[in-house]
């Protein structure tokens, strides 16, 4: 299902800072399994904001509450100081969800109009195909449309009204670069207007260098929270690689200080460590001398790896060992 709400944005230079999305000690279970475990999770006015998570971390849970598609068992989720339906009956709100297909037997502007014609203060129809670069298939058959381009066209779907919200479920699946690029400066230029970007995705280069806000799922919880720079910092660990002459003893490497995780090319080593100061002192005290030795900070998705793996190796709540 594509859904599509939307109205025109205020925006957020002088606004208020009450939250757009609000959830409250918010849980969903189903059966034993416990989606959503007493989330707490605000986002502002003008904020582009990726949800990261593994898979079975709660993402599509999270969205599905967000849309007023599912209801939670406990606690609260509001959109502008409203329910989810509510704000959606208002206009405010437009999502482009992976599942569910398109309208079949139209055009492409035939089903764009269709969409922006039931909001009252929609964007001009060419407007709207310009933005989602579908201006070129606009003439041809929905049902003809390859994935990528299905993709744009759920994008025109959830921005043909113009809403305060917009919320995006793996957006760029399936699109080429090209593509891509043209999608996230669209989504850059909703935010300038004060509209409040969430998009979920496993591209976590698009979350580094797209989002101004990172929020790491886990366990139906929010694991961390602040901008990518902040995740990476959090996770501690750094980027160690150098070259070794002669062969490589990988189990003393192993037993290296420190170490989360190791990788051996040829004569190239690369590897994490919580401390690297210490991981480099005690190659040297193997009687290892390392060439062209380089420390760097973790990049997203490295961080978002010793994260959420440092979460699953912690032990389980009290709570969490009852479900």
């Amino acid at each position: 299902m594509t859904t599509t709400a939307t109205t025109t944005a205020t925006p957020a230079q002088g606004a208020e800072r009450a939250p757009v999305v609000s959830f409250r000690q918010v849980s969903k279970s189903y059966g034993a399994v416990r989606a959503v475990a007493d989330l707490d999770l605000e986002l502002y006015p003008g904020e582009t904001v990726a949800l990261l998570g593994p898979n079975g971390a709660g993402k599509s849970s999270t969205l599905d509450l967000l849309l007023g598609l599912r209801g939670a068992d406990s606690g609260s989720v509001t959109l502008f100081g409203t329910t989810p339906q509510r704000a959606i009956e208002q206009g405010r709100v437009g999502a482009m969800l992976q599942s569910g297909g398109l309208m079949e037997g139209v055009k492409v502007k035939e089903l764009v109009r269709l969409a922006r014609d039931l909001h009252p203060r929609g964007y001009p129809l060419d407007q709207i195909m310009a933005t989602a670069g579908i201006t070129d298939i606009a003439d041809r058959m929905v049902d003809k449309l390859s994935g990528g381009q299905e993709q744009r066209v759920r994008f025109a779907l959830a921005t043909a009204g113009a809403g305060d919200l917009i919320v995006l479920d793996e957006p760029t699946t399936g699109m080429d670069v090209s593509a891509r690029q043209t999608f996230w400066g669209a989504m850059r230029r909703q935010a300038q207007e004060g509209r409040t970007v969430l998009f979920a995705t496993h591209y976590l280069e698009e979350a580094d260098e797209i989002a101004d806000r990172v929020i790491v799922l886990h366990r139906g919880r929010v694991l961390a929270d602040g901008t990518a720079a902040e995740i990476k910092a959090r996770a501690g660990a750094r980027r160690v690689a150098f070259e070794l002459d002669g062969p490589i003893d990988r189990e003393a490497l192993t037993a290296l200080p420190s170490l989360t995780s190791l990788e051996v090319s040829g004569r190239t080593v690369r590897l994490q460590s919580h401390d690297a100061d210490a991981t480099v002192h005690a190659l040297y005290g193997l009687g290892l001398y390392p060439h062209h030795l380089e420390v760097s900070g973790l990049g997203l998705e490295q961080a978002f790896i010793a994260l959420t793996t440092a979460s699953d190796a912690a032990p389980a709540t009290a709570e969490e060992a009852t479900r």
